[in-house]
């Protein structure tokens, strides 16, 4: 398997793009030099530096092989049927962020 750095800077086969509130989340199909396709998904926040002053952005990534990807998806309908079912979220409610002291976290209370 080649190493993530190296796999990550390979031709992007498609893409698609969706905006999702302060996020946006790139689902990009990518071939390695061995032929093999994968699913790079990246989570993009911005966010504001209070020293610097300045915007930046926050990026997370997952890497999957689409050999993967059924099992991927079985899991992330799970998810969905588990909150749906059990959380009882219903879309009035409202939810507030908490800054903790590590930007990079954050807490998540439902009201």
């Amino acid at each position: 398997m080649e190493e993530p750095e190296k796999i990550f800077k390979q031709e992007v086969i498609f893409s698609k793009l969706v905006k999702a509130g302060k996020r946006t989340y790139f689902f990009d199909i990518k071939l390695t030099r061995n032929n093999d396709y994968y699913l790079i998904i990246t989570e993009s926040k911005k966010l504001y530096n209070s020293e610097s002053g300045k915007f930046y952005y926050h990026k997370n990534k997952i890497l999957l092989y689409l050999d993967q990807l059924e099992k991927f998806i079985s899991g992330l309908k799970a998810v969905k049927e588990n909150a749906t079912q059990n959380l009882l979220l219903t879309p009035h409610e409202e939810f507030v962020h908490i800054e903790t002291k590590n930007s990079d976290l954050e807490d998540v209370i439902y009201k």
